[in-house]
């Protein structure tokens, strides 16, 4: 509870307006029982305000501080950026998961996976080609990118055009999201 008298030029003030913290530009005492208060939002507006005894039990010194706290679990931190990491990689890197594979695929490879087959869903396909041509690495990108949408979906997360390496993701842990 913060008195009336004690309200001053530059308080930080809770309670003043609903839910936000206030700062005081100046008051004005209106008799015993009343105080005219002109205050700054964090928007920046410039408002007033009378107060009144009863106003008091509502009223508090705001604590300094960060308006947010930074107490958080640091690889959760780490787990939410890299996930938001790869949702964001395919506006840098369309065929991330080609530039990051230990398997270097061939030119028709690549064009077979990423601009025929992956544009068109759902992916109902038969893999042909000539002996020793990639047909499983075509298959393992196709797979492996589907296998990632659908997990990633699972979690909540929307990755419909990311390309991610199926090796890297079998690198990490494979559990099903919670």
């Amino acid at each position: 509870m913060l008195k009336l008298e004690d309200i001053k030029k530059n308080a930080s003030v809770v309670g003043v307006e609903p839910g936000q913290i206030v700062r005081i530009v100046t008051t004005e005492p209106v008799g015993d029982n009343a105080l005219t208060v002109y205050y700054k939002t964090a928007e920046g507006r410039l408002l007033e305000r009378m107060l009144f005894r009863t106003n008091e039990v509502n009223l508090s010194l705001a604590e300094a501080g960060r308006p947010w706290p930074f107490d958080a679990n640091g690889e959760d931190f780490k787990l939410a950026a890299e996930a938001w990491r790869i949702n964001l990689a395919h506006l840098f890197d369309p065929m991330m998961a080609v530039h990051t594979s230990n398997v270097e695929p061939l030119p028709h490879q690549i064009t077979a996976v990423h601009e025929s087959m992956l544009p068109r869903q759902p992916l109902r396909y038969v893999l042909a080609d000539d002996p020793g041509a990639g047909k499983t690495i075509m298959a393992e990108r196709a797979l492996g990118h589907e296998v990632i949408n659908v997990s990633a979906q699972k979690c909540g997360w929307d990755v419909t055009s990311i390309n991610l390496d199926l090796n890297k993701l079998l690198g990490r842990s494979t559990a099903p999201c919670a």
